[in-house]
């Protein structure tokens, strides 16, 4: 009966007792074997490769402990091309035409950047006239004259607005000035009023110097209520200790540009410029980039 209604090549697949008759399912075989090629070796379907990728990026940042908002606004695509978009980057503002101050909550490493800056200033072939405003902290001054020795640079001590500009009187045509100033809580108004006077006093760029490390919350904060005095770039410190880079980023969010980062104590390489690639191969585990 199958091959009378299907045809010779008719097939019984199978069959079943209902009541009192036998139920039978039947089918026909292709004329030709359908091939089905197996999957190479390695090979993912692209949904279950992006969602597991995604997963690890999500893994990764977590690690760094993102605000998580902008974890989600870095989990897809190229990750050094997501950075280009969400943060700013830019050369360290050092130039002949305007002094650079240093900022920073106490403890931040203002003093080393500072030594570093001018190394590297000398490094390039220029003499940058190197003052410092920071009389409080104890041994500050020498701490800084040490370098500047070795350097054979000129120090200059200023601690207020007004010795701040008769010290500008020193500076030769052409020349760069690095400003550093002592510890500055921002929330405290008398500390936020006297670093905004010295930067105001000589219209200097003013330059966040930030440690990684910190609670990301702080970190932004501080990087809002430094913007909020002037500052415009950032340069991130302890990149070589630390390994949780939530809290630069988070800082960086708030619109200041990324410049130098600090990754060593030497005063000649103690300082790399930060590029979304670099800062990528950071987040990503890639110490070897940092050093």
């Amino acid at each position: 009966m199958v091959r009378a209604e299907l045809g010779e090549d008719a097939v019984i697949l199978g069959s079943r007792r209902v009541g009192g008759d036998t139920e039978l399912t039947a089918g026909l075989e292709p004329a030709d074997p359908i091939l089905i090629p197996p999957v190479p070796q390695g090979a993912v379907r692209p949904s279950v490769q992006a969602a597991a990728e995604r997963a690890a990026r999500h893994a990764m940042l977590a690690r760094h402990n993102l605000p998580a908002a902008l974890a989600e606004q870095l989990a897809d695509g190229a990750l050094p091309e997501r950075l280009g978009r969400l943060l700013r980057f830019a050369a360290m503002p050092l130039s002949p035409s305007r002094p650079l101050l240093l900022a920073g909550p106490p403890g931040a490493g203002k003093t080393v950047s500072c030594a570093k800056l001018a190394t590297q200033a000398v490094m390039a072939g220029l003499a940058p006239l190197v003052i410092t405003t920071d009389g409080a902290r104890a041994g500050a001054v020498e701490q800084l004259a040490t370098y500047t020795r070795l350097l054979g640079l000129t120090l200059a001590v200023a601690p207020g607005p007004g010795t701040l500009g008769k010290a500008m009187a020193h500076r030769q045509a052409g020349q760069p000035v690095l400003i550093d100033t002592a510890g500055c809580d921002p929330f405290d108004s008398a500390q936020a009023t006297e670093v905004h006077a010295l930067a105001r006093a000589v219209e200097a760029e003013m330059v966040l110097v930030l440690p990684a490390g910190l609670d990301v919350c702080d970190s932004a904060e501080l990087a809002q209520a430094f913007g909020a005095l002037g500052a415009r770039h950032m340069l991130p410190t302890r990149l070589d200790l630390s390994r949780r880079l939530g809290g630069v980023l988070a800082a960086a969010a708030c619109g200041l540009a990324l410049t130098d980062a600090g990754v060593g104590p030497g005063a000649a390489d103690g300082l790399a410029p930060i590029s979304p690639e670099w800062l990528a191969a950071c987040l990503e585990g890639h110490r070897e980039d940092v050093q």
